[in-house]
């Protein structure tokens, strides 16, 4: 008897191992364009993953869901770049985090570079109806990305374990966007805290690129950091944008100050 299980132990571990390799070979990370963040995330933003985004404060969610759609742009654009056009971005909305944020405007988003009609949305009466849909939808193959949008904690560390499960389903992202920033423990790959940055104004002085100040305060490939980045509608990807000029630290200041 122990004879005969022995084999099928043995079949189940190489069906596993096959399947990690599969994972690790066919899952490029999402590069973002930024070389200090792509270089701090191992390559870019990984695939099959739950990543959260928060606003700074609440006068910053426009920012943060435009950091989320943002990135949605990306993972549309290179699921085309490689030949699987045609996958859809999934928005699931409660009611309230709709009363809160409002809906997207579909010819606003064509000039974002996140094509209206390759956009779903979801409207969800309750958070768990949302979290329930957001973890199905990560299993189909056919969305790019899904993004759930929720006005309150109701993701916890359970909830956010189930639907980092449910991501490694397929190569698309998961996007949790929450309308505050919060202390609960998350199983999120990254969690990113957004708020608007002064963007520089064009040629003629009229409004320039959208600018975000990011900060990524977890991170479980690497180190964390802050940056100041800019979204081109034109280009449709992220650029560097110029960073703020700090002065720099005395030399002959000692290690440790005293505290008066």
């Amino acid at each position: 008897m122990a004879g005969a299980q022995a084999p099928d132990a043995l079949a189940r571990l190489r069906r596993s191992m096959d399947n990690i390799q599969h994972y690790q070979s066919d899952n490029a990370p999402l590069p973002l364009g930024l070389r200090r963040a792509d270089a701090m995330l191992g390559g870019g933003l990984v695939r099959s993953a739950l990543h959260e985004i928060t606003p700074a404060a609440p006068m910053h969610l426009g920012a943060a869901t435009g950091f989320a759609l943002a990135l949605a742009a990306l993972s549309d654009r290179a699921a085309g770049k490689a030949g699987t056009g045609g996958r859809e971005t999934l928005l699931i909305q409660t009611d309230m985090a709709r009363f809160e944020s409002g809906a997207p405007y579909g010819i606003g988003l064509d000039l974002f570079g996140l094509p209206a009609r390759r956009l779903l949305v979801l409207r969800a009466r309750r958070p768990i109806d949302a979290l329930f849909a957001m973890e199905e939808a990560l299993k189909c193959r056919g969305l790019a990305s899904v993004i759930a949008e929720l006005p309150d904690d109701a993701a916890d560390l359970i909830a956010t374990r189930r639907l980092s499960l449910a991501a490694r389903a397929h190569d698309g992202i998961g996007l949790l966007l929450r309308h505050r920033s919060t202390s609960v423990p998350s199983a999120a790959t990254t969690r990113w805290e957004v708020a608007a940055s002064l963007g520089v104004r064009d040629a003629y002085g009229g409004i320039g690129m959208t600018a975000f100040q990011l900060s990524l305060v977890k991170n479980r490939r690497g180190p964390c950091g802050r940056f100041r980045v800019a979204w081109s509608h034109h280009e449709h990807a992220f650029v560097e944008a110029d960073p703020v000029a700090v002065a720099a630290p005395s030399a002959d200041r000692p290690a440790v100050a005293a505290i008066a």
